[in-house]
């Protein structure tokens, strides 16, 4: 009987170690807050590692673990542990993303509660001595309107609580079909209906680069005046210093903050020392039922995957047999690549979604391509709680309905995976091909026939076929540091709609692009896809 070896390097629940010790092929060790370079130097004699968020899996610890097969983290966030670089080495890396749902809910409504009634403030105010009952008055939340942005599984336990208080609820999620939020008793809304209608905004949406500082300036401005801010998602999504301006103008009644943009937070950051702000430490999952369930549900997991029991819950790998991975490996990278590029380049609420194989590929089972298209389409959206074995649940729940066919007849390619994905504005079309066995290419989007990597960072302009346009796009790009790695572009005629797509190497700012949309018409679109 083999022998596996299973480091736990951040704090477990017990039952989660009891599950791995029971089997007595499995060797456990607990090592809890190893400096950085005795935990590089012992990995190496391990078969699974499981962290929380204290310890960092970068891609050098990665590449000392000469053994490693799986990477368990007892949570759902995936920010510690660097995906890529374990997927590369053909390390599986799986989480536990739904066992602190109601733990987050509840202490996002807690503070919510509690930033109404001003609690944390009079149980100071009182233990210090005082009555101030005038001072402390509160507001009630019964008919208050409440605006959710992000309905995933945390939103929607919000909502659920919201409701039973007799508040409104509104929600804005491009990710949910309109009428799933609506068979919730929900409310659909666009993001400045949320900020100029509700008199309570929580967010629940992951930490991208889409999300970040998603609420600033601009958006509090266009609040009513007395809202008040919860935040139990991911710090940064709301930006600090704008919140503080808006509490001093006068906007933001109260701000209730579990998460900041640097944690711990400074000392002397100023919303700490804000009457207006309730604040705790990240909290949010810091309950016994949600550390027990995270701790069982990984434990299970990395025990099931070290003993070929089935993989379950894991972010880089679908549930096949290991003979077809190999066959399906390049094409499921292939399919994840499309999914993601059409869900940041398709706007409104997602309805239905069709994925189409032609040539040799329909002499395999499909069903782990189609999951892996829907993982790459929901995960800009949901980050680290959609994986292989949720995918398609996920998309049911948000009313996306998903529809698979084949040909054996070929194109232009002996393998072609086509994709087209319908919202409740415009549907948008993605092919893509190989070249060679692992040479993968989008080749088509929308009418145009293009052949880009589908991988790193892309620039696609689609604008009128004009000279000197690529000239004047690389003159930007080049100005900024952001060298251009490859180029294509397809156009419907000499002068007429053109699409181009940019492969860049570096990184392109938000700076960069507004100079790019500056350069171009009004109806030109520019889109940056990062894969």
């Amino acid at each position: 009987m083999s022998s596996y070896r299973v480091l736990i390097s951040d704090a477990l629940s017990e039952q989660g170690v009891k599950i791995l010790r029971e089997d007595k092929s499995i060797q456990v060790d607990v090592k809890l807050k190893l400096p950085p370079a005795e935990l590089k130097k012992i990995i190496v004699d391990y078969d699974a590692l499981i962290v929380r968020s204290g310890t960092q899996v970068t891609a050098d610890l990665i590449d000392s673990a000469k053994k490693l097969k799986v990477i368990g983290r007892a949570g759902a966030g995936l920010d510690n542990v660097d995906v890529e670089a374990a997927s590369k080495r053909g390390i599986i890396v799986m989480n536990a993303a739904g066992g602190n749902t109601v733990s987050t809910a509840e202490h996002a409504f807690s503070l919510m509660m509690s930033m109404s009634r001003n609690i944390p403030q009079a149980c100071a105010s009182l233990k210090g001595g005082k009555w101030e009952r005038t001072k402390y008055q509160g507001v009630e939340l019964y008919r208050k309107t409440l605006g959710i942005i992000g309905l995933g599984r945390i939103g929607k336990e919000v909502a659920k609580r919201a409701m039973a208080f007799g508040m409104q609820v509104i929600a804005f999620d491009p990710f949910l079909s309109l009428g799933k939020i609506q068979e919730m008793e929900i409310e659909p809304a666009s993001l400045p209906e949320i900020l100029k209608r509700a008199d309570y905004i929580t967010v629940h949406t992951p930490m991208t680069d889409e999300t970040r500082h998603m609420i600033s300036d601009k958006e509090f401005a266009m609040m009513k005046k007395g809202v008040r801010i919860i935040n139990c998602a991911r710090g940064g999504i709301i930006e600090e210093q704008a919140l503080i301006r808006a509490i001093k103008a006068g906007t933001v009644a109260a701000a209730s903050l579990d998460v900041f943009e640097e944690e711990p937070p400074q000392a002397s950051l100023e919303l700490l020392k804000m009457d207006q702000v309730v604040v705790t430490p990240h909290l949010g999952a810091s309950t016994e039922e949600a550390q027990l369930s995270v701790a069982v549900d990984i434990a299970a997991g990395v025990r099931d995957a070290l003993l070929g029991r089935g993989i379950r819950n894991a972010v880089n790998v679908p549930s096949v047999d290991g003979e077809l991975y190999k066959i399906l490996e390049p094409y499921l990278r292939l399919a994840e690549a499309l999914g993601s590029t059409q869900a940041q380049m398709t706007e409104g609420h997602m309805q239905e979604v069709r994925v189409r194989y032609v040539g040799d590929l329909v002499k395999y089972e499909l069903a782990p391509l189609t999951l892996s298209f829907i993982k790459g389409l929901l995960t800009p959206s949901l980050q680290e709680t959609v994986n292989y074995v949720n995918a398609a649940i996920l998309a049911r729940e948000r009313g996306i309905k998903v529809i698979e066919s084949k040909s054996t007849e070929s194109e232009d390619f002996a393998t072609l995976i086509s994709t087209e994905v319908r919202t409740d504005r415009a549907k948008l079309r993605v092919d893509g091909a190989f070249v060679t066995r692992r040479d993968p290419r989008i080749v088509r989007i929308d009418e145009f026939y293009v052949e880009a990597l589908p991988h790193g960072q892309m620039v696609i302009i689609r604008t009128k076929d004009q000279p000197g346009f690529i000239g004047k796009i690389g003159t930007i790009l080049g100005a900024n540091g952001v060298n251009i790695g490859r180029m294509t572009f397809g156009r419907t005629r000499a002068g007429g709609e053109a699409l181009n797509v940019f492969n860049v190497d570096g990184l392109v700012t938000p700076e960069v692009l507004k100079k790019i949309k500056a350069s171009l018409d009004p109806s030109d679109e520019v889109r940056l896809i990062k894969l």
